[in-house]
């Protein structure tokens, strides 16, 4: 009997070592059915302000997802993002059955996995557009690479 609890505890540790503290159950990404108008608020809040808007597509079981949600927004980057960037999340449900459409019309392939992202300029023209599931090993990478990216592609 004193056995029976080791599955358990084994997943647990494999959970802690894989991603960083804090990321597992926290509600990032709204309704799918909210994305088109958020995304077109994000457009017009980007315009008032001279930013890019940041589209993140994923949902809230995806953990490098989550990951890449806590690195968006510690010590590091957190200022970066908020003078460049206004930062909209689409949920693509948990199949990436959901907001196709537009995932499709940023050129985001999907089927390469999430998180994946793009960013826009205000009128909504695509300035970056990832193809290669460059973020989905989120959990394996660390915040710098998110730094790197942001201070690639803001506004200049």
């Amino acid at each position: 009997m004193r056995y029976a609890l080791l599955p358990a505890l084994a997943l647990t540790l494999c959970a802690i070592c894989v991603a960083p503290a804090g990321a597992a159950g926290r509600h990032i990404y709204p309704a799918p059915e909210l994305a088109a108008a958020d995304l077109a608020a994000g457009l017009q809040t980007a315009a008032a302000g001279h930013k890019r808007v940041l589209v993140d597509f994923g949902g809230d079981w995806c953990t490098d997802c989550q990951v890449l949600d806590l690195y968006l927004h510690d010590d590091a980057n957190a200022a970066l993002l908020a003078a460049n960037y206004v930062l909209v999340h689409v949920n693509v449900g948990r199949m990436l059955e959901r907001n196709l459409d537009i995932a499709e019309k940023l050129e985001i392939p999907l089927k390469k996995g999430v998180p994946a992202l793009a960013v826009l300029e205000p009128d909504g023209r695509i300035v970056y557009s990832q193809k290669s599931g460059e973020f989905e090993a989120m959990r394996h990478m660390e915040s710098a690479a998110v730094t790197g990216f942001l201070t690639q592609w803001r506004p200049r």
